[in-house]
């Protein structure tokens, strides 16, 4: 075989592998990106979301369009939206911009980003088979976006409302509702936090059964992967 060929056919045999490396590795920078995102929004001891939180969330959601494959046109697209949204909040900050006027719209930015991201991964790993480090990093990846996705929205519900989320006995700030968010979404329940309006509890059984629903499909995607995993293995076919 001529020495041009050898080289076409091992970066033939190479290629898918280390673009599944490329993409394993892009899903944990997101995964470090959403750490920050939420190491910086539980820090908030108000209900109001920081404009320096917002710009790792932008980052996160810029990323996963990337590591995701999305269409260069939803490529270009969101990186504008995000720029344009990420400048805004930054110049909004510096001008001493603050209360509903600027927490209501970063909340709504906010919903929009983590609602799209996890669509984005589900979208991209349905159509993937086997098991691996990049299978396991995007269930996960998806799975805190959803949990943050729904302090948003508990967020918002807690922006517009002129009662507090959790009553008047506990602290009604960003870093409970990310934190009771993520007890709903794991279904957990502690206890220590409990909406008390009508729409904080539908909200909150909502998301517990995505929470667990999100769980069974990505169990029955990790078992489908290993069981084709085990087919390959075992298949006469691939040995000849």
């Amino acid at each position: 075989m001529p020495p041009t060929e050898a080289v076409d056919a091992q970066q033939a045999i190479d290629g898918p592998g280390h673009r599944r490396d490329g993409r394993a590795l892009g899903y944990a920078v997101v995964l470090g990106l959403l750490v920050v995102s939420y190491g910086l929004c539980a820090i908030q001891p108000s209900t109001d979301p920081s404009p320096w939180a917002f710009l790792p969330m932008l980052a996160t959601v810029a990323m996963v369009f990337y590591v995701t494959r999305a269409r260069h046109l939803v490529q270009r697209v969101s990186w504008v939206v995000l720029s344009v949204a990420g400048a805004a909040a930054v110049v909004a900050s510096l001008f001493g911009i603050d209360g509903p006027l600027l927490a209501i719209p970063l909340s709504v930015a906010s919903m929009i980003a983590l609602l799209v991201a996890p669509w984005a991964i589900i979208a991209h790993q349905v159509t993937r088979r086997g098991l691996d480090l990049e299978a396991l990093l995007a269930a996960v990846t998806a799975y805190i976006l959803v949990g943050m996705f729904f302090a948003f929205v508990y967020n918002l519900m807690s922006q517009v409302s002129a009662n507090p989320l959790f009553g008047e006995e506990s602290l009604d700030s960003l870093g409970n509702q990310l934190f009771f968010s993520f007890t709903a979404l794991t279904t957990t329940g502690y206890g220590n936090l409990i909406p008390v309006g009508a729409g904080g509890q539908a909200v909150a059984v909502a998301e517990a059964i995505t929470g667990q629903l999100f769980l069974i499909t990505a169990v029955a995607r990790i078992m489908r992967g290993a069981s084709a995993k085990r087919a390959a293995a075992t298949d006469p076919a691939t040995d000849a």
